[in-house]
């Protein structure tokens, strides 16, 4: 028990070994929907609820190992405040830059490091069934329970990987993707742009945004019109306009019809 809460607690034993943990029926759930490799599954002794015994039912059928704990035992491991009294250690649900294509629409998070907003932006890719997730420099770790946890399972749907950003974009760009820097004013309105073709956007950090490092490496400024006072965006609610905004104008595309973006602003 001390290793899985070891792997709960430290990003580099993940990541060296791996494996993460997941916390809940719901994320046990969904692994097991898309057939992720399980270590096990760990199980409060005194659970009887019908959702956890048809989830282990499951389970057996898959022949993923099940221990089940002494009460208490699963709070100590946990890293939720409220614990639900079962999780799992499986393989990290992490992709490989080399292996990402650049077709559609590819959101990068760079220094993005609140766990909930990367957790909401990887929900509402999978929603808006973007191509892939890819955090760069010090964004948080996307397989740490907080993370995993606010994606509600979509972390076993979006390919999400994590890699350095010159790298990412020299990736993306050898595809022909065009490379979009979010920023706050002084440029073209997101709508404008086409986001039918290969392109990658990148969201920054929380507090300041992308440096300008971050933004010369791309090809254009990209910017969210906002008709209030407020100064700027929550960075999950800006990338998950972005995504839909890229959803619409497929379906635009689908259906013949000219993109929103380029005939209505």
């Amino acid at each position: 028990m001390r290793r899985l809460r070891r792997l709960v607690q430290k990003r580099s034993l993940r990541w060296s070994e791996g494996v993460c943990v997941l916390e809940g029926p719901d994320l046990i759930s969904a692994a097991l929907d898309v057939a992720q490799e399980f270590e096990a599954i760990y199980v409060d002794e005194r659970a009887a609820s019908p959702t956890i015994a048809a989830l282990l039912e499951r389970a057996e059928r898959s022949a993923v190992r099940i221990f089940r704990l002494r009460d208490g035992v699963i709070a100590k491991i946990a890293d939720a405040q409220s614990p639900q009294p079962i999780l799992a250690a499986v393989r990290l649900p992490r992709s490989d830059l080399g292996s990402l294509s650049a077709h559609g629409l590819v959101l990068v998070l760079h220094d993005v490091r609140d766990p909930g907003n990367v957790g909401t932006i990887i929900r509402s890719a999978d929603a808006a069934a973007v191509s892939a997730v890819v955090l760069t420099g010090q964004s948080v770790d996307p397989f740490n329970p907080k993370t995993l946890r606010a994606t509600a399972g979509s972390i076993f749907h979006v390919p999400v990987a994590v890699a350095p950003l010159d790298e990412c974009i020299e990736h993306f760009r050898a595809q022909g993707a065009r490379v979009f820097a979010t920023v706050l004013n002084g440029a073209e309105s997101f709508r404008r742009v086409d986001l039918n073709q290969p392109a990658v956007v990148l969201i920054g950090n929380e507090a300041s945004g992308l440096d300008e490092p971050a933004v010369a490496m791309c090809d254009a400024r990209i910017t969210i019109p906002m008709a209030g006072r407020s100064e700027s965006l929550n960075a999950g609610v800006a990338a998950s306009l972005v995504c839909f905004e890229a959803l619409y104008q497929r379906e635009d595309a689908t259906e013949g019809r000219v993109p929103r973006s380029l005939e209505e602003l």
